[in-house]
């Protein structure tokens, strides 16, 4: 389950657009219990705020969550340097998303990794295939398969990959794309984007491709369309490849 914070408040984004935003939970520790409590393994966590202007703004609400939820943490928007990757790990989270920083600066990226390992997530976001920025404000020159790719190869062991067109949208993911990526990945990929229904988390247990450990899924769990139960119940289902 997601849960994006923007102002204190738990919301969604329509694809990406921060003027397109609809609230749930007026304290984003309620969305965290409820998930929590229906069966979720990890939350991943996003300071939507920290990932359009680069500096930490809800971390006092994040550490709630992570003490307070019992279950893991992963954490992305505004990690961009070694001090807010420390800040993080000692708010208690368990893994942490480098987004930009990931394009803009390799040398901490390396960094990060080489000090924390499998704890270092990259997310890359795409937008018509070309990784996005500065919370999914900017396009850059870098194709998002290649720059996954090119990533794992110097050593990132997870990461979590939103294309921008479909996510909020609850029009399920497009397979082909994350086919695209995923494909001959030695790495762990984390889908995240337009998953509306049970039948689209069948959809990608059941596309074949091992790189692919997990789904992320926000506004049809917030608006009620299915359980955090049903959705791990759909995704290990005989014959989805769960």
């Amino acid at each position: 389950p997601a849960i994006d914070i923007r102002g204190g408040r738990a919301v969604r984004l329509l694809r990406g657009d921060y003027d397109r935003e609809t609230a749930y939970d007026a304290d984003p520790l309620d969305a965290a219990r409820r998930w929590a409590e229906g069966g979720a393994r990890w939350l991943h966590v996003v300071d939507l705020d920290g990932a359009r202007t680069g500096e930490q703004a809800n971390l006092e609400h994040v550490r709630r969550i992570a003490t307070d939820a019992g279950v893991p943490v992963q954490l992305g928007g505004g990690l961009r340097d070694a001090e807010a990757v420390r800040r993080a790990f000692d708010a208690g989270v368990a893994r942490v998303v480098i987004g930009t920083a990931a394009l803009r600066d390799p040398a901490f990226l390396r960094a990060a990794v080489d000090a924390h390992g499998e704890r270092i997530v990259v997310g890359v976001d795409a937008r018509g295939g070309m990784a996005a920025t500065d919370g999914w404000v900017e396009t850059s020159d870098s194709a998002a398969r290649e720059l996954i790719h090119r990533l794992a190869d110097r050593g990132v062991a997870r990461f979590v990959f939103t294309p921008i067109e479909v996510d909020g949208t609850m029009d399920g993911p497009p397979l082909d794309q994350l086919a695209g990526v995923a494909d001959g990945l030695d790495a762990e990929l984390i889908y995240s984007g337009g998953v509306g229904s049970l039948d689209h988390l069948r959809a990608l247990a059941g596309c074949g491709l091992p790189a692919l450990g997990g789904a992320i899924v926000g506004r049809a769990l917030y608006e009620g369309r299915f359980s955090v139960a049903e959705a791990i119940q759909a995704l290990a289902a005989p014959g989805s490849g769960g």
